[in-house]
């Protein structure tokens, strides 16, 4: 892995070396839909019925008892978006600080092996990040969770990060696209009972006040001792200073970690890790 980093490190301009963080130094804000129900649309009149004359627009998984589908995002080649068929905001919702609601990270993370399939190839867990916006950074008003390549310079600052996380909130040594992320880190192959949005609130002094503000992101990483886990980010939304609090700008829709990693595999070829 070090090796790769420092190759891939060398390849990607905009990134500075600073003691052991390497920064990116772009910086984006979304932009706003025309219709901000379209997802939510699409997302009941098609996926829910699964309707498939509806051509494209038809979700490619329906998870009825788990009420969640996954729609196939027009946005780039490899993303997808996890979305419940429930009616769902996003951020501000109380129903993300009740723990009886579906695993949404989780669920997203079980379709994470769809990323670069548009592609023909199969990557690391490493090169796949999970995100949702806050309500200042988002273009729809139907939850979803952005499921994409990992932004190469972010998975190298990441990594050279990553042995300042804990398992407590605590912001990273280094600023990711210019601003200011808090992580934390937890073991485990999987999100199963993670539960990133309790994790977030439990944070926060008034959660039902502030948690739309917020955005988060979920990082799979390897810890010392090959240990595989995941960074749980978190960002929030400051207008004055331009930042819409959009964790969507750890990922990458042209997906150029395709390219760099050594470790990407045709569809079909067995991994050599």
């Amino acid at each position: 892995m070090t090796q790769w980093v420092s190759h891939i490190a060398r390849r990607i301009p905009g990134l500075f070396l600073s003691g052991s963080c390497l920064v990116g130094l772009s910086f984006a804000l979304p932009v706003r839909a025309a219709n901000p129900d379209a997802l939510w649309h699409i997302v009941h009149e098609r996926c829910a019925s699964q309707d498939i004359s509806h051509g494209p627009g038809a979700c490619a998984v329906l998870d009825s008892p788990h009420r969640v589908a996954v729609l196939k995002s027009i946005e780039g080649r490899s993303q997808y978006l996890l979305i419940p068929t429930d009616r769902n905001s996003g951020m501000e919702s109380p129903a993300l600080r009740d723990p009886a609601t579906p695993d949404y990270f989780a669920h997203a993370w079980a379709q994470a092996f769809r990323v670069g399939e548009g592609y023909g190839v199969r990557l690391p867990r490493e090169d796949v990040a999970l995100a949702i916006n806050s309500q200042d950074g988002r273009s729809q008003n139907q939850f979803h969770i952005h499921v994409e390549c990992i932004r190469p310079e972010i998975k190298v600052a990441l990594y050279y990060m990553r042995e300042a996380v804990s398992s407590q909130w605590a912001f990273l040594p280094a600023l990711l696209r210019g601003h200011p992320y808090r992580a934390m880190r937890v073991n485990g192959m999987n999100l199963a009972g993670v539960k990133p949005f309790l994790r977030l609130a439990q944070s926060l002094r008034h959660p039902e006040f502030e948690m739309g503000h917020h955005t988060l992101a979920v990082v799979p990483e390897t810890f010392e001792d090959n240990q595989p886990g995941f960074l749980i980010l978190n960002d929030v939304a400051d207008l004055a200073h331009k930042n819409r609090g959009s964790a969507e700008e750890l990922q990458d829709h042209s997906c150029a970690i395709v390219a760099l990693d050594p470790l990407v595999r045709p569809i079909g070829k067995p991994s050599s890790r």
